[in-house]
């Protein structure tokens, strides 16, 4: 008390170490929760089949069309060989520029079934989404993403109007709700962006667009046919699901010599972000323990200082009768206060940890606009989530700092010769 500035520096040391322990837990707690959410969102129960372009000189080729991918008949193949698949849904994906009254947006347009929306889950704001008889009928029918709706229809209601899709025409019959993009997840499966879709039936987008597409660039052009962009199997229960990814790999490798798919399994995926998560963890947790460390020097280094000005006390102490334990007593408890007052200090500013991590990203957001933009979304959505362990490690930590850095100064002033104390100036 007699030294409230030395005191103060002294628990500031403890206070920036506990404090950085919960933070750095909690952001890494944070990140990873966002990436599983990111992996649960493709469905534990689900194995997920792209089609990807092989190098061309691989590429099998029909006159001057450039052949490959997942067929119509591996989805047949597929949902009619493996008893453990309960539902199969096949999509086909294109770039198109949608326009209406003079207004264009450059989307994927999406050819799906019913099934679709709850694979991706994706939730209707108004209208509906694709039904069994839009497919049978083969109806020009379409369902707007969040974000082509806005930019196509900023003042209008869309559902009854009919946009237009390069040289078709399409009637709104729903609009989705705002979703987040999600991640790319290794070299089988892209980062997608919901934003700009627009969901039609596949047996409508086979019809009038077909197979083959035609890209024209600098002059030359460019022919592709895909059946299917992608299959996503749904399995009966998880414990099925990879031994019925292994079938599906060998059953598509006797059928495709080169390999023109990836095969993506999010179970296996969210089993490696749970062990990547321990890791990440533990490094986290160590590098905030650093500071923990230099916050115990810090308060070894006062507390020496403390012991030299204190020297004649400690002589006078001795020569009325106090013992070496009681000598090193005294000096423990202080140091054991000091971390104690820091580490209390340090857990309540740790819980603030999601208000601030919210108050970074909208500051960011007004005063430095462009750098909000170029960050990565998983940092703008990403919130701290404070682990329940953090906090009393974090405590102990900081009391065990204390007594392990105050118990040398402490022996050093019980082991003083009580003469030699009392003569000291």
């Amino acid at each position: 008390m007699l030294h409230p500035l030395r005191s103060l520096l002294t628990v500031l040391g403890i206070f920036i170490g506990v404090a950085s322990v919960i933070w750095l837990l909690a952001i890494g707690e944070g990140i990873s929760r966002k990436a599983q959410e990111q992996i649960e969102s493709l469905g534990a129960t689900n194995i997920i089949i792209r089609s990807i372009k092989p190098p061309s000189e691989q590429v099998q080729t029909s006159g001057l069309v450039l052949q490959y991918g997942v067929t119509r008949a591996d989805y047949a193949r597929l949902v009619e060989t493996i008893p453990t698949v309960v539902r199969a849904v096949r999509i086909r994906e294109l770039r198109q520029r949608f326009s209406y009254n003079g207004r264009m947006v450059d989307g994927r347009l999406v050819g799906c079934t019913p099934e679709y929306q709850d694979i991706v889950r994706l939730e209707i704001d108004r209208g509906r989404f694709i039904q069994d008889s839009d497919l049978q009928d083969l109806k020009n029918y379409c369902v707007l993403a969040a974000g082509t709706a806005e930019k196509l229809f900023p003042f209008e209601d869309p559902l009854g109007k009919v946009i237009r899709v390069e040289e078709h025409f399409y009637t709104v019959v729903g609009v989705c709700k705002p979703k987040m993009p999600s991640a790319g997840i290794g070299g089988s499966f892209a980062a997608q962006d919901f934003s700009s879709d627009v969901y039609i039936p596949i047996t409508t987008l086979w019809w009038r667009i077909g197979d083959v597409v035609f890209t024209r660039r600098a002059g030359s052009t460019e022919a592709e046919q895909i059946e299917l962009s992608q299959i996503t199997l749904q399995v009966d229960k998880t414990a099925n699901v990879v031994p019925t990814a292994d079938v599906v790999k060998a059953t598509l490798a006797k059928y495709h010599p080169i390999e023109d798919y990836g095969v993506t399994v999010p179970l296996e995926l969210l089993e490696q972000a749970r062990t990547t998560r321990m890791m990440f963890m533990v490094f986290m947790g160590l590098i905030a323990g650093i500071s923990l460390v230099v916050g115990g020097i810090g308060i070894m280094n006062i507390m020496l200082a403390t012991v030299t000005e204190r020297t004649r006390e400690i002589g006078i102490r001795r020569a009325l009768g106090a013992k070496r334990r009681d000598i090193i007593r005294q000096f423990l408890v202080e140091t054991v206060v000091l971390s104690t007052l820091g580490g209390i200090s340090g857990i309540l500013v740790g819980f603030l940890a999601p208000l601030l991590s919210e108050g970074a990203i909208w500051a960011l957001q007004f005063l430095a606009p462009r750098l909000y933009n170029s960050l990565p979304e998983i940092v703008k959505t990403m919130r701290p989530v404070v682990v329940p362990a953090s906090v009393p490690l974090a405590f102990g930590i900081a009391v065990a700092v204390g007594i392990i850095f105050g118990l040398y100064p402490a022996r050093r002033a019980a082991n003083m010769d009580p003469i030699e104390a009392l003569r000291h100036e």
